[in-house]
Parts: structure tokens; sequence; C-alpha cells
């Protein structure tokens, strides 16, 4: 049957997500539950370009990457794949008309992974509206159902929230990237040379592009807000720890955490949410 072999890859794009992310995991938990099946698509659709470019290291990683582009394209024109990630992804796509052109702009910005090391202040955008922004809007077209007067009222703020979670990621990531991917994508800056007052700057830039998307998610319909409150609340939580953590120990350890702590901050956000304080 098969409504088989799709519950199967739907199942499978949940247990991408769950084994790669516990906070974003527990971000979709809190969705309404019509809306858990498509993000977790997105999720795993996102999860296995960027394993390709980021693990698999003994591998033709272009060809890879090329074939996985190709076999998306098909997938989505034909409504199935016999790979059980893409299958859930093109589901989500045609369902909820996911414009093509965010999952091509996705797709360039992990092709840059493949060899760009350094990164401009145009290349450094390019890469924010590829691997976050649009990822964000993709998850907006679900959201907001098909409402195209919804999506680009709230497109902006979408796109100002999925920057911001990405520069936090470059800053966790630093030493990962810098060390081990031979990777800088912050431009114009010598990661031998970072320091607190690079620092700083990188903050100030992520705390205008967060207090943009949290005026989003006020206005985000009821059946998201809460889910995506929760992954601000914890983004931010992260934030706050890396703006207390020195450069120096930013650039040789990656700054996470902990998962009790990540729970008790889920629960003190639910009570907030609850009491009408978001």
């Amino acid at each position: 049957m098969k409504q088989l072999f799709d519950d199967i890859s739907h199942e499978m794009s949940e247990l991408t997500t769950k084994r790669y992310s516990t906070s974003f995991s527990l971000g979709i938990s809190f969705l309404h539950k019509s809306l858990h099946k498509p993000i977790y698509a997105i999720y795993g659709f996102v999860r296995f370009a960027d394993e390709i470019v980021d693990s698999f290291h003994n591998f033709p990683k272009a060809d890879l990457l090329e074939d996985f582009k190709r076999q998306t394209y098909l997938a989505i024109e034909q409504g199935v794949s016999l790979n059980p990630i893409l299958n859930s992804f093109q589901w989500a796509v045609n369902k909820y008309s996911i414009p093509l052109d965010l999952i091509e702009t996705f797709l360039q910005s992990m092709e840059m992974d493949l060899d760009k090391t350094n990164y401009d202040p145009a290349k450094y955008e390019q890469y924010i509206l590829g691997s976050a922004e649009v990822v964000g809007l993709m998850c907006l077209k679900i959201f907001v159902k098909g409402n195209d007067e919804e999506y680009e009222r709230l497109k902006p703020a979408a796109m100002k929230l999925g920057s911001a979670f990405q520069k936090i990621n470059f800053l966790r990531d630093l030493k990962a990237d810098y060390h081990e991917l031979g990777r800088t994508y912050f431009p114009g800056i010598d990661l031998n040379e970072f320091n607190s007052t690079v620092k700083n700057e990188i903050e100030a830039d992520i705390e205008k592009d967060f207090k943009a998307g949290y005026e989003g998610i006020k206005q985000l319909p009821k059946n998201s807000r809460f889910g995506v409150y929760m992954a601000y609340v914890y983004y931010y939580k992260l934030f706050s720890k890396i703006k207390t953590t020195s450069a120096n120990t930013i650039l040789n350890e990656r700054i996470r955490i902990p998962n009790n702590k990540k729970y008790r901050l889920f629960v003190t956000s639910y009570v907030r949410h609850n009491l009408n304080l978001i």
C-alpha cells in the first residue's frame, strides 16, 4: 500500500529530526499536531543535504549533492521518491505549495559549503539567505496554510529569525567550522585575531535580528506560535550564554545548553505562554 510507504517516510523524517536535534524536536512537539509531519519533512531534507557537505569527507561530496538535488526535483515533479526523506519532503512541498526557488536557494548554499572557506559580505548574506532564511520561509508556508497575504506580511520577520538562529550557530560552531572544516563564515574576520571587540560586533548584529524575529512570532497563527517561540527561547538562552563567554573560549569550545536546562526552559516558557506573557 502506498499509504504505508508514505507513513514510513514520515516516520523516517521524524526519526532523523529526533536523532540529530533534541532542541528542534522539542520545539516541533509544541506545534499543533497537524504541523508535525510537514515540519519534520523539512528538517529531514535540510539535515540530509547538510550532512553531505559536512560529514561525507571520504566520498565524492559534489556528486552526491548533485544527485540529491536531482532526486529532490524529480520527487517533487513525480509526487513520489524511493528515498523516504525525499518522499516525505515532496509531500510537504506539494501539499503546502512551497516555492521551488526557496529549495534552489537552499541547495545553492549547500554547494557553497563544498569549497568555500572564506566569505565576503555579499557571499555571507547569500549563504545565510540560503542556509537559514529560506528554511524559515518554507516553515512559514506551512504555518499560514497557503494564505499568501499572511505569508508576505510575516516573511521579513521569519527571515530575520532564521538569520539570528544561523549566526548563533556560527558562533557556537566556530571551533568545528574553523579547526575541522576550515571555514570562516563571518566576513572580514581573521579568527587568529578573534577577540571581544569582534565578538561584540557580531552579537549586536544578532540582537537586531532577534528583535525583528520576535515581533513576527507574536503575529503567527496560534497553532504555530508557541512552537516557534520555544525555538526562540532556546536560541536566546544559548545566545545569552555565548555573550557571557570569552572570545577565546568560543574559539576553542562548543557552547551548549545541557538537556536538563533545556527542559526547565521549556516548562518556564510554557507557563509564560499560557499567561499570555509573550
